[in-house]
């Protein structure tokens, strides 16, 4: 039996199974049945021990006991849901090759439908670990195919990028379901495509299709990207209207919506209102008041967070760091910093790293600052980089920004912000020769400066506003209000930065 076994199952069967310090050897003694094999690889896998389970069903094909289809489903599924593919993809593929060779003996419940199961599990697997290509192998291959099998294999194209695949075959499909509608929502969400997700999610409610709390979660990170917050609100009725008032991972999802909406008084609100909170949830409103400017409360609740007895992770961090930071707090910042390090040996991660620079960077603290990237144990990133030349331009330190425009231009070649911010820098001092280099290089290099625009919900319609464009059908209207604005303003004593008089738009 064992010379039949496939790389790496092979491998593996001529060891001890179960060998591994997870498992308690004392009180364990070989399985006599398929099913009682099954049962113990399963209560492994459930743990997410992979490598345990491996032994385990190595040692079952070492017994002489053939696997059956729900012994090989359950082991495809602990690959496809282990973090690392470049393990799961192997086993999978070797139990794969098992599979076809021996034909595993149908469970006692299963019958006609084992095979499509066994199936649409390799399909799962595959796309999971990223080989989209053997996941449509193996999905074109089933003789037959369920709302199951498609469901899965339009959330594999989707992980995969491949999104006009997935919604041609959604599109094909005779029968949808809540999962498919839901698939092609948050498939469309994580590629980018946040317009496409909402007027997914407009079609399935015009088929009358009841969206579950997945796909509702799906919407409101669309609506929390669009600044839309009048949908957001919408989704959060409907969820109380559902009985989803309770949903922990809903309330998370909200709270961050109303946070990056500038609602961060809805989100409080709902904080408070919640039965039971989680670390995401408290992360959640720390970073909310961080990032709407409510540092001190960022800080309190960071400090009843603790007393609640939930313990900061790097988020938790991040939070407060960001707290500090835009409260020009720079002492507290090193002391939640070193709290990070020395007291819960949290990894600093570049986020970190670059709360800190900001920190320094707002203070006027430039040339620390500039210690601190040098001083990163990993490449730092164009966020770093970025705040730091931000605040040399708050500060007037066009010599910092000159040795940071190097590192930028290295990470970020065609990124037109970075060559502007300079520009605008040699501007607002009068170094005009300054300004034409920049220009020229960004000529000679065929970069061009991308017009700048904002989006405003008006009535649950996002409209999506491009400096000097005129397209949109009330763009009169507009244009004239904003005469009326500026007038205002101006006549309120606002007086706009040289800067922002450079004539980009010309070019």
């Amino acid at each position: 039996m064992t010379s039949a076994i496939p790389q790496p199952l092979g491998a593996l069967s001529s060891r001890k199974p179960l060998s591994l310090s997870s498992v308690d050897r004392t009180q364990w003694s070989p399985p006599q049945c398929v099913v009682s094999w099954t049962a113990s690889i399963a209560r492994v896998a459930r743990r997410g021990l992979l490598l345990d389970a491996a032994f385990a069903f190595s040692g079952m094909l070492s017994a002489g006991v053939q696997p059956n289809h729900v012994t090989l489903v359950t082991l495809l599924s602990a690959c496809a849901d282990f973090p690392s593919s470049s393990y799961a993809l192997p086993l999978g593929r070797a139990l794969h090759a098992h599979a076809l060779k021996c034909r595993p003996v149908p469970s006692r419940c299963g019958g006609v439908h084992d095979p499509l199961v066994l199936a649409t599990a390799l399909v799962d697997l595959y796309a999971k670990c990223g080989r989209a290509d053997l996941a449509r192998g193996v999905f074109e291959r089933m003789p037959v195919k369920n709302l199951v099998s498609c469901n899965t294999m339009i959330a594999g194209y989707m992980r995969n990028g491949d999104v006009d695949q997935a919604i041609s075959m959604f599109n094909e499909m005779p029968n949808r379901d809540r999962v498919s509608w839901t698939a092609v929502i948050d498939g469309c969400v994580k590629n980018g495509l946040l317009d496409e997700a909402l007027e997914h999610f407009r079609e399935m409610q015009l088929f009358k299709i009841d969206p579950d709390y997945v796909t509702l979660i799906a919407v409101i990170a669309v609506c929390a990207d669009l600044g839309a917050l009048a949908q957001g609100l919408w989704v959060h009725r409907y969820a109380m209207r559902r009985d989803f008032r309770n949903n922990v991972r809903l309330g998370n999802s909200l709270i961050d919506l109303y946070s990056r909406c500038g609602r961060v008084d809805f989100a409080h609100q709902l904080f408070e209102r919640m039965p039971k909170r989680t670390l995401v949830s408290w992360n959640s409103m720390i970073v909310g008041f961080a990032s709407n400017g409510c540092c001190r409360e960022a800080l309190e609740h960071f400090d009843m967070m603790r007393r609640a007895g939930f313990e900061p992770d790097g988020v938790s961090f991040t939070g407060v760091l960001t707290a500090c930071s835009h409260a020009g707090l720079v002492d507290e910042g090193f002391m939640y910093y070193d709290l990070m390090r020395k007291d819960y040996e949290i990894p600093v991660r570049v986020e970190h790293y670059g709360c800190v620079v900001d920190l320094l960077g707002r203070a006027g603290r430039l040339e620390e600052a500039m210690h601190v990237v040098e001083g990163m144990p990993m490449r730092p990133n164009d966020v770093v980089l970025g705040s730091l030349l931000a605040a040399c331009r708050m500060h007037g330190d066009v010599w910092l920004a000159e040795r940071l425009m190097g590192y930028l231009v290295e990470l970020e070649p065609e990124c037109d912000s970075n060559y502007v911010l300079l520009s605008n820098m040699y501007a607002a001092i009068g170094r005009w020769e300054g300004v034409g280099e920049v220009r020229n290089k960004m000529k000679a290099i065929g970069i061009k400066k991308r017009p700048g625009f904002s989006q405003v919900e008006v009535n649950c319609d996002v409209h999506e506003f491009v400096a000097g464009d005129r397209s949109h059908p009330q763009s009169d209207d507009i244009y004239q209000m904003l005469n009326l604005l500026g007038l205002q303003m101006k006549l309120n004593g606002y007086d706009p930065q040289a800067t922002m008089d450079i004539p980009w738009a010309c070019e």
